[in-house]
């Protein structure tokens, strides 16, 4: 004989109302604003793991030469693709103000945030790869 609990239903009412994350969790589905948001960190994360290797690997190819490993960094990065990240980052920006249901600014007409923290996203490009990593 089994031992195993019955798995509990969750009710048709809980899985129909999405006005809070925690009922989201409750009815055990994760908003898609929460899930992209963790794919968002994880391609970032990865962008910069691959571009601290790099950093790294350009530096020990220009000990001696501030210039040549300038000159390189600054090629490299410039050809640093983020399509992965930066189709996600679109996709957040274009969705989350619906998907978390933030209110309206009669005055300007723009998306409020819960303590005025900025939503948007800014994609990633070769000056937040020299933000991470200097040329100089």
């Amino acid at each position: 004989m089994s031992s195993s609990k019955p798995k509990r239903r969750i009710a048709r009412r809980t899985l129909r109302s999405t006005s809070t994350v925690e009922r989201y969790l409750q009815a055990g589905v994760v908003p898609r604003f929460i899930e992209r948001a963790s794919q968002i960190e994880d391609a970032t994360r990865r962008h910069r793991m691959r571009l601290e290797r790099a950093y790294e690997w350009t530096r020990r190819q220009h000990p001696d030469d501030p210039d040549a490993f300038a000159e390189h960094w600054r090629a490299l990065a410039g050809g640093w693709r983020f399509d992965d990240v930066n189709e996600l980052i679109d996709e957040h920006n274009k969705w989350y103000p619906a998907e978390r249901r933030l209110p309206l600014s009669p005055r300007t007409g723009d998306y409020l945030t819960i303590g005025n923290r900025e939503w948007r996203r800014t994609p990633l490009d070769s000056e937040w790869i020299f933000r991470q990593f200097p040329p100089g």
